[in-house]
Parts: C-alpha cells; sequence; structure tokens
C-alpha cells in the first residue's frame, strides 16, 4: 500500500462540545463513524475564540469517508447559519 492510499483520521469540524456532538450523530446517521478529539479539555474550558482555540472540541474521520462526511457537515454549517 502506498503512502497516498493509507488511511487516516481527519479532523472535519472544530466546535463547542455540543455542536461536535451534534456532527457526531449527524454523521453516525448517514454511515460515517466519528470520533471526537479533545472532548475532556473542550467540556471544560470554553472555547478562547470562534476560530478554533484552545476549548474547542474536533471531530475526526477516516479518511475514506471524508468526501461524504463534508457534505454532511456543510449542510449542518448551512442549517446553523439559517438560524442567525
Amino acid at each position: 500500500m502506498t503512502k497516498e492510499n493509507q488511511i487516516r483520521s481527519v479532523e472535519i469540524f472544530r466546535g463547542m462540545i455540543f455542536q461536535a456532538q451534534m456532527v457526531v450523530n449527524l454523521l453516525e446517521n448517514a454511515g460515517i463513524d466519528a470520533y471526537l478529539q479533545d472532548e475532556i479539555t473542550g467540556t471544560l474550558n470554553l472555547p478562547w475564540d470562534n476560530a478554533g482555540g484552545v476549548g474547542m472540541v474536533k471531530v475526526t474521520v477516516s479518511s475514506a469517508d471524508l468526501e461524504q462526511a463534508q457534505v454532511v457537515v456543510e449542510e449542518y454549517k448551512k442549517n446553523l447559519e439559517g438560524e442567525g
């Protein structure tokens, strides 16, 4: 297997804990395995900034699922913008 073909973990979303959990649920509903990173830090610390500072929880997926996951995350972000 060449290096380009290796499956790896890819960060697909970064946000506050409740947002990250929502994204994981949406991804899992779409049949995509997703995992939280920095969940404890994100739960204990408020984010320092909206650009992804300390306290942000990351959602990761397999690089094999990246394209499908991007569609789900973009739809989630689009729905958030519609609420504001």
